[in-house]
């Protein structure tokens, strides 16, 4: 059997862990056509056949208000997979159950697989699943997702009912509701409005509930049939305010609520211990999101986050600093000087090698944060901080944005401004999407950690704690800035549900780690090697005219003048220790000579003339115009930075014998200590996103005119912070 079988649930429900025990290795990741809601897709081999497994986008409705419900929905119904497997956290029976009637009322195949047996069982609840699911006349399989328990059993399942279209549930709303429903479904049916895709009645409720998408592909299909249920619409929604002063959304939702309720009620579910007793997640979070314990806790466990990622990354990103630097002196020594050379060695390895070599440092930060959110605690963060976010005129749900996109070092911002279209306010949404670039995503990471390595060796996790603590410091303050000026509006009420804890598996931790690293490899080999290469060149030409070669050839034959050319080639091939005096002279003479002319050629080259221009800005900040061609280049990404410096660095490097790590060379060159280093990482928090997002921001805002606002407010921003911390710092320091 092959058979496409889509994971649909709420989230937090166990969804993706299901799909990653299911799936295991054979999975990928993409968009949806159109759209930048993340799509996963893997495959299912059982002893019942072999399944494609599509995740959807985890939603607690299949009414049009966000746009992960357009995603799922659309897919439902468009690709009309052969079963939906619906997880259901047992713990939360009667809401979780509310999505799943509404896979039944749309009439497609529905297995329940009922997760956190053990999550109930420990609660105190029993549930009777063979009255489940004749009630609901659907198969309903226990399962632990976490640990496989009921794997089996459940695709066993799925094989045994694939494909198989059961009748559309079919509630009753209510007098008024009821009689609206059956005068829409029979203008439907005669009309055959939309029936080739939808159920009349489903189509009908889609009408009461408003659903915008529904009603656009309704006007479009049929104007006037369109209007003629419009007008049906109006007209209860009229008397139910008179009557019942609520409206018909509300009905509908009161009454699946009720359906669900009286499921449940026919000893479906017994609670065998006090059912109001205080649970263990009450327990921790009484402690946990205490107004007061609260925050130092999460100023703790964030430290230890960090502690956690430099200690057990320090010796991996040793050794493969050594093995780049070990193929670096490989093909300076095998490749002939030249064009291919220069371009190998400084513009491919030490420009590439210098981004993966902190691969270590993400996979291990990536982990770290993978446990966080699998274990519960990254909804407690945003529960806490909505007290906060709503002092700066931002929402509880900014929080996750925030954090998706490297509020705890190591996310991306291309989600984080996408997660904000779970805001209902505009405003917020936009406040929102246009502060989450200044948070710490996983391509500023290799900056922060070349910078502290380089600088601040002896607390690299202190001083990436206070780079967190600028990097929220400064969103929250440019969002009460936005919303009291260009986006002025009230906030909006937050509300969430806080899952349990629960102890992730090392499966799933290594799986979501795994995924991470393979799109930063990804990156690094792709678009950072391109950009790199791109860089290289503009760094490499024009070069030197014949004229500014001859002085230094000049240079060179004054300091070797009266020696024969055996002479000068052992000076240059030997170990100072069998030199004399004189011939170390002689030697290190010429590779200064060589060294002027490096830096010579790569300043007169575009990107040096393009540096060297912006000099006279950014010196104020305390950046010389190497590493103003850094921070051109990270405007596309920002890994770029470190792999700019990497080639700037290394062009300019001529001795074989003084090569290492680039954090060394920064360490060692004229113009670099700390003050720059950390001006440079102020600059790196706060300014323009890169390309990939200012993309992205101007799809979700629909006008590219915020896209270019973040570019120049970003960068202006950053500017600004940096010269003052270098100017003042310069002060204090004299």
């Amino acid at each position: 059997m092959n058979a496409t079988v889509v994971l649909a649930g709420n989230p937090n429900s166990g969804k993706t862990t299901l799909f990653n025990e299911l799936t295991g290795g054979r999975q990928h990741v993409g968009n949806y056509p159109g759209v930048t809601v993340e799509k996963k897709q893997g495959t299912c081999k059982s002893d019942t056949g072999r399944f494609e497994i599509v995740d959807l986008p985890g939603t607690y409705s299949l009414t049009a208000y966000s746009l992960e419900e357009v995603v799922a929905r659309d897919f439902l119904v468009d690709e009309k997979p052969s079963m939906i497997i619906n997880i259901v956290d047992a713990s939360n029976l009667e809401r979780n159950l509310y999505l799943s009637v509404q896979f039944m009322e749309m009439g497609l195949p529905v297995c329940i697989a009922l997760n956190m047996m053990d999550v109930a069982k420990k609660r105190g609840i029993e549930i009777d699943i063979p009255k489940l699911s004749s009630l609901l006349k659907l198969p309903v399989i226990p399962i632990v997702a976490r640990d496989g328990k009921g794997k089996q059993a459940l695709m066993a399942a799925v094989a045994e009912n694939v494909g198989q279209r059961p009748e559309p549930l079919r509630i009753s709303y209510g007098r008024d509701l009821d009689a609206a429903l059956d005068e829409m479904e029979a203008l439907i049916r005669s009309a055959e409005f939309l029936t080739p895709q939808y159920d009349p009645r489903w189509t009908a409720l889609k009408y009461l509930e408003n659903d915008q998408q529904i009603i656009d592909r309704g006007c479009k299909q049929d104007k006037t049939t369109a209007m003629k249920l419009d007008a049906v619409v109006q007209r209860v929604k009229i008397h139910i305010a008179h009557t019942l002063d609520t409206h018909p959304e509300g009905i509908i939702a009161d009454h699946r609520y009720g359906y669900v309720h009286s499921v449940l009620k026919q000893g479906v579910v017994r609670f065998f211990q006090d059912e109001n007793r205080i649970q263990v997640s009450d327990k921790i979070d009484r402690i946990v999101t205490n107004r007061f314990l609260g925050p130092v806790i999460m100023v703790a466990m964030l430290m230890g986050l960090y502690q956690f990622t430099f200690t057990l990354s320090e010796a991996p990103v040793a050794w493969l600093e050594g093995f780049f630097g070990w193929i670096s002196a490989m093909a300076d020594q095998a490749l002939p000087d030249g064009m291919v050379k220069s371009l190998l060695v400084s513009g491919i390895i030490d420009g590439v090698g210098g981004v993966l070599g902190f691969v270590p440092l993400i996979m291990f930060m990536f982990f770290g944060i993978a446990f966080l959110e699998d274990t519960g605690y990254l909804a407690r963060m945003s529960f806490m901080l909505d007290r906060i976010f709503r002092m700066f005129g931002l929402h509880g749900s900014s929080v996750m944005a925030f954090v998706v996109s490297g509020g705890i070092a190591g996310g991306c911002a291309v989600p984080g401004v996408m997660a904000a279209r779970t805001l209902k306010s505009p405003k917020e949404r936009l406040a929102t999407l246009l502060t989450v670039p200044f948070m710490n995503c996983g391509a500023k990471l290799p900056v922060f950690a070349l910078l502290t390595a380089a600088f601040f060796a002896e607390s690299q996790a202190q001083v990436m704690l206070l780079i967190t603590l600028i990097s929220w410091t400064g969103a929250l303050l440019v969002a009460w800035l936005l919303r009291s000026t260009l986006i002025r509006g009230e906030s909006t009420p937050f509300v969430m549900e806080l899952p349990p804890y629960r102890m992730p598996t090392l499966k799933g931790l290594l799986i979501h780690t795994f995924e991470r690293i393979i799109q930063y490899v990804k990156k690094a080999g792709t678009v950072i090697l391109l950009i790199s290469i791109i860089l290289w060149a503009m760094m490499t030409f024009p070069g030197l005219d014949e004229n500014q070669t001859k002085e230094f050839d000049d240079q060179r034959s004054l300091i070797v003048s009266g020696l024969p050319r055996e002479a000068v080639d052992e000076i240059l091939t030997l170990e100072d220790e069998k030199l004399t005096e004189a011939m170390i002279a002689v030697k290190e003479n010429l590779l200064q000579v060589d060294a002027d002319q490096a830096g010579e050629a790569l300043r007169n080259s575009v990107a040096g003339r393009m540096g060297t221009a912006l000099e006279s800005i950014t010196r104020f900040a305390g950046f010389d115009w190497r590493t103003n061609i850094a921070l051109v280049g990270g405007f596309a990404a920002k890994e770029v930075v470190v792999s700019t410096l990497g080639t700037a660095y290394s062009l300019g490097e001529v001795d074989p014998e003084e090569t290492g790590s680039l954090s060394e060379r920064l360490r060692t060159a004229d113009g670099w200590g700390p003050l720059p280093a950390f001006s440079l990482i102020l600059f790196t928090i706060f300014y323009a996103p890169c390309f990939v997002t200012v993309v992205c921001i101007a799809k979700e805002t629909g006008s590219w005119k915020w896209a270019a606002f973040s570019v120049v407010f970003n960068t202006g921003l950053a500017l600004a912070v940096s010269t003052v911390f270098y100017q003042v710092g310069s002060l204090v320091l004299v």
